[in-house]
């Protein structure tokens, strides 16, 4: 079934993921209407939209049908998937987890896997707890009023994330940057540089600016620990093997690139919409402190709620069908995952922010092969973040509206504006 015309330009319209209300109500017509719908938007490929939480869960399961790196495995339009090609000779400007298949997935993902689990995640804790406090003292710092997402949320995150790789405090900055230009380079008010690109080349250029600029400092980093390994990701990617041959030079950076984008600005955009929860339900904040068990409700409702990941693109190896509908070889297809955490056939009021939901199976960390490698950090962070800061405010109010990544890949509130009074 084809999608309509006006809702197709809605999905790829990066202006569209600004206001949340607007693209979920795109989302909530297409799962009524339409689940698996060909959209055939203005200088794009066409792809299938799969909207609802069982068919996109069925998709991300079966990798060897559903392809993640033969074409784009971000929406991108027909012209910058030209120029990706011409300059890097591939569809991926960076090859990391993501754009792998199969056996190569596998192989690369077993080599960090247990540096993302349970016993890594232990050794991690007190070092987190330590980021938080440096966190704590900037909020206090602030005076009691501050934007959230700016001076909060996207720092904390960053640095928790630049101690599980060995990054200095020094390149700050630049991982900063870096992760907004990857995930935000088509909204101005929210990228690295503040400016808007009038062509897909100028997008292109700042990208390819700032991956080379990082480039350089990951190789530096992978010589150092070569040298001199340390407790850290840098030193089991510089020093790791697959198939007993060390990791090739594209294959080192695209796993620093994906752990310092994937393992921040999701964390942040989460963190930033629970914040946005506690302001506009005026109970939720005592019923947390009072029975601090809730939190990692609290934490799993943020997720499910922001759904940072808005999609991964996937495409058919052969034809299959979905929901009765034909899907040939090489169709392209968006996986969803923020409108599969809003199904209605899944959720009782999926519109409500609801932290006692059980079990609040969602989308947002992905499913299958592919699911998010470093989720159980990611929920540890949060966990950590509001065990430490929930007992300490006594009050919380925005003090404007919050404002939202206009991305149709990675987005979520980069502005929340808020005033605060502490507990004595």
């Amino acid at each position: 079934m084809e999608m309509k015309k006006e809702l197709a330009e809605a999905i790829v319209n990066p202006a569209s993921y600004k206001d949340f209300e607007k693209i979920h109500a795109v989302f909530t017509e297409l799962r009524q209407t339409a689940p698996v719908a060909l959209a055939k938007p203005r200088g794009f490929e066409p792809f299938w939209f799969i909207s609802k939480f069982e068919d996109v869960q069925a998709v991300e399961a079966d990798n060897e049908t559903f392809h993640a790196g033969d074409q784009p495995t971000v929406l991108v339009d027909s012209e910058t998937n030209r120029l990706t090609i011409e300059e890097v000779g591939s569809p991926h400007r960076f090859l990391t987890l993501v754009q792998m298949d199969g056996e190569k997935h596998k192989a690369y993902r077993d080599l960090t896997a247990s540096w993302f689990g349970p016993r890594s995640l232990r050794n991690l804790e007190p070092r987190i707890r330590n980021r938080m406090q440096q966190t704590l003292d900037s909020i206090m710092a602030t005076g009691g009023e501050c934007d959230f997402a700016r001076d909060i949320a996207l720092l904390y995150p960053l640095r928790v994330i630049m101690d599980v790789l060995g990054v200095e405090d020094e390149a700050e900055e630049l991982m900063l940057r870096f992760t907004q230009e990857v995930f935000g380079s088509s909204d101005a008010e929210a990228n690295a540089t503040g400016r808007s690109y009038a062509t897909p080349e100028e997008q292109q250029q700042a990208i390819s600016e700032i991956a080379m600029e990082a480039f350089g400092y990951f190789s530096a980093l992978t010589e150092s620990r070569r040298k001199d390994p340390k407790d850290d990701l840098a030193s089991l990617l510089s020093n790791g093997t697959i198939n007993d041959e060390p990791l090739g030079e594209v294959e080192t950076f695209g796993y620093y690139a994906i752990t310092a984008t994937a393992g921040h600005d999701t964390t942040s955009n989460s963190t930033s919409a629970g914040m946005i929860a506690l302001c506009e339900q005026a109970e939720l904040l005592k019923r947390l402190q009072n029975d601090p068990s809730l939190i990692p409700g609290f934490v799993e409702e943020s997720i499910r709620w922001e759904s940072p990941v808005k999609h991964f693109m996937r495409s058919a190896t052969r034809d299959t069908q979905i929901r009765g509908i034909d899907i040939k070889k090489d169709d392209w297809l968006m996986s969803n995952f923020a409108s599969a955490s809003r199904d209605e056939d899944v959720y009782k009021n999926p519109f409500a922010f609801d932290i006692t939901r059980k079990p609040n199976r969602h989308m947002a960390l992905g499913y299958g092969p592919h699911v998010c490698l470093g989720q159980h950090l990611a929920r540890l962070e949060m966990r950590i973040f509001w065990e430490e800061l929930l007992p300490r405010l006594k009050s919380v109010e925005m003090t404007g509206p919050a404002k939202r990544v206009g991305a149709s890949f990675v987005s979520g509130p980069f502005s929340v504006p808020i005033k605060f009074e502490l507990n004595g």
